[in-house]
């Protein structure tokens, strides 16, 4: 029934007209978001000049500031920034939506687990890489605020050098600020993002265009044939630089996972027209600098600012930083909900800031760590230069991974002949497995601690996604089959209190545990009884027509399956006030949550090692409340304790 709804939904949006074909028909609209895009989408990518160049000349592995060297770097840059943003993810990855939606596990839904294209064996890989690949950018998140806000600050060193002492202290402040107004939401501060990013990548633009025109013969970069030339004369050490100009590219994978906000044609749009040639001007324009003057080479970014506008440009580069560390703490906050809603995650306590836009959410949990990570790495590691060993490798790896998961959407979903498939794969892996390999030397540097945040990271949701299945078969073995319970029921004929009672079951089939303890101890029923479970589907969002399947059991037993995208968050009682269209009224006031509480013995033959069912009890422990994720009222929830053996 579902699958019909869902291709019912698929052919009218068919039927209706493309969204970026009625841009075209609302320029003003398209104009706003473009904007709009500049604040959300690219702020990582869009600050990325302030230190890319800077760590391939002056960085822990700078290479000599010579003609070939900087043209070369240039070079690299150039089709760095052409290959794997313009092409790989502008032209064939965000081509991938799931539903309208993006990112790495909006891809991995686009692989359907009961296709036969597609074996068991591989769906489970492609989770992994995709958990992986989600895990890494929770590296990525931990580094991304403290570099950029770093780099940024770091200007004042260029006025003064007496003011060196006070660039950790105030990045920590700016921090510090910024995830302590997580809590207030970004809605508000939100609509001042796009202006001031336009704002950034014209200042920058002209800055270049203010070099480049004092040394045209900078723009012969593009030729690849110096970046040939210059692995050709520094081999191994022209590698190790790679992979700091892949800092010019972090920030790319952010196109893809933010397609939901704005849609491919804004993205492009943005891309195309504002951010590319305003990012490629300002890295001409520092080779050009570096050209005429190497000594520049410790900071190029603020050598080509004049000045008398320089503490300017450091205000307006410190707004940019935090609207950049904005974006992946925002970015960091919804991979979390999808990894809750797609059982990768334990439940967190979710707030909603906008009423408007659903997207708009906080996690005081996930805000809280990574504040403390964020104010302890830049006591640790004190500046940028230091900082750039550790970034990169995570989204390097990410981009890989991506890669790999498209490969099989496009050859096993789309069904791609392989002289198609596999050439785009090669092309994509020739840039991602040379980023990712230029970064690996980087691991004693730092990258071992992105690295280490990544595998930490799967290794916990791999756990938890294997407890939650095991103690769904545990429970649902020794489950009572609801037909046998109804013949019970009949039998018995208990008494009936008023009102309704609903019991919260991980799976629709069965007897819920906390339904047959309660009749078994109290000896007695509600008027209408309600089995309820909750379904993420891999889909982002759903709309209300197809928000639940209603099935009358007879006796006043009701099941109930409300589905929900990995985009949202459930509200029961949204689905009760929709279960109303189908006959079932009920009375909040009278209505009674049952629900279990589950004790977990590590004792049982559960194939997990022992130390992973510590992890996952633990975790079980720990986990968010069921009534404040659910939105349950508190006040009607009665808890049933089940002990388990796993």
């Amino acid at each position: 029934m579902l699958r019909s709804l869902f291709r019912a939904r698929d052919e009218r949006r068919r039927n209706m007209p493309h969204r970026e074909s009625s841009l075209i028909s609302h320029p003003s609209k398209t104009i706003a978001l473009t904007i709009g895009a500049l604040g959300v989408v690219f702020g990582d990518i869009g600050t990325s000049p302030l230190y890319t160049i800077k760590e391939c000349f002056y960085g822990i592995h700078a290479i000599a500031p010579t003609e070939n060297n900087i043209l070369g770097v240039l070079s690299l840059v150039f089709w760095s920034l052409t290959m794997v943003v313009s092409v790989k993810y502008v032209t064939f990855i965000m081509r991938a939506d799931n539903h309208g939606e993006g990112g790495i596990f909006a891809l991995l839904g686009l692989i359907p687990e009961e296709k036969q294209s597609t074996s068991k064996r591989l769906n489970t890989l492609v989770a992994w890489a995709a958990i992986f690949g989600a895990a890494l950018l929770y590296g990525d998140g931990i580094i991304t605020p403290e570099i950029t806000v770093l780099s940024a600050v770091e200007g004042i060193e260029v006025a003064t050098t007496a003011a060196k002492p006070l660039v950790a202290p105030i990045t920590c402040g700016i921090l510090l600020a910024l995830f302590l107004f997580q809590k207030r939401g970004t809605a508000k501060i939100g609509k001042m993002f796009g202006p001031i990013m336009m704002m950034w990548f014209l200042s920058i633009a002209l800055l270049g265009v203010k070099e480049i025109v004092q040394n045209v013969h900078v723009l012969t970069a593009i030729n690849p044939i110096h970046a040939v030339e210059f692995f050709a004369a520094n081999r191994l050490h022209g590698l190790v630089v790679l992979g700091s100009v892949v800092l010019c590219i972090t920030g790319g994978e952010a196109l893809y996972a933010d397609l939901g906000h704005f849609g491919r044609g804004v993205i492009r749009l943005s891309w195309l027209y504002v951010a590319f040639p305003a990012l490629l001007l300002n890295y001409f324009g520092q080779g050009a600098l570096l050209l005429q003057n190497p000594e520049s080479a410790f900071n190029p970014f603020y050598g080509i600012v004049p000045r008398a506008i320089l503490y300017p440009m450091v205000c307006l580069a410190t707004v940019a930083s935090i609207i950049a560390s904005q974006s992946i703490i925002s970015g960091i906050f919804s991979l979390t909900q999808q990894a809750v809603q797609l059982g990768y995650c334990p439940r967190v306590r979710i707030i909603h800031t906008s009423y408007e836009t659903r997207g708009q959410i906080y996690i005081p949990a996930a805000n809280y760590a990574l504040m403390v990570a964020c104010i302890g790495i830049v006591v640790a590691f004190g500046e940028s230069s230091r900082l750039a060993g550790a970034y990169g490798l995570a989204v390097t790896a990410t981009m890989m991974l991506t890669t790999v998961i498209y490969f099989v959407v496009i050859s096993r979903v789309w069904g791609w002949s392989p002289w198609k498939a596999v050439p785009l794969l090669i092309l994509f892996l020739t840039f991602d497995i040379s980023f990712f390999g230029a970064n690996l030397m980087k691991i004693v540097d730092g990258g071992w601690f992105t690295l280490a945040v990544g595998l930490v990271i799967t290794v916990s949701m791999i756990t938890w996604q294997d407890g939650r299945r095991e103690l769904s078969r545990r429970t649902y073995s020794a489950r009572l089959p609801i037909t046998a319970f109804l013949e019970d029921v009949a039998r018995q004929s208990p008494p009936r209190a008023r009102g309704t009672a609903v019991f919260m079951a991980v799976s629709p089939e069965g007897t819920p545990s906390a339904l047959r303890y309660h009749l078994k101890h109290n000896h007695i029923l509600h008027e209408k009884v309600i089995l309820l479970t909750i379904r993420s589907l891999g889909v982002p969002k759903l709309p209300a027509s197809i928000r639940i399947s209603f099935q009358d059991l007879g006796q006043g037993f009701y099941r109930i399956i409300g589905f929900y995208g990995f985009m949202e968050k459930p509200n029961v009682p949204e689905i009760m006030s929709l279960a109303a269209g189908d006959g079932l009224i009920t009375e909040p006031d009278s209505t009674t949550y049952y629900l279990s509480r589950e004790t977990l013995l590590p004792t049982g033959d559960a194939k997990m090692m022992r130390w992973r069912k510590a992890i996952f009890a633990f975790m079980m422990k720990n986990a968010g409340g069921v009534p404040a994720y659910f939105g349950i009222p508190p006040d009607r929830v009665i808890e049933v304790g089940i002990q388990v053996e796993l």
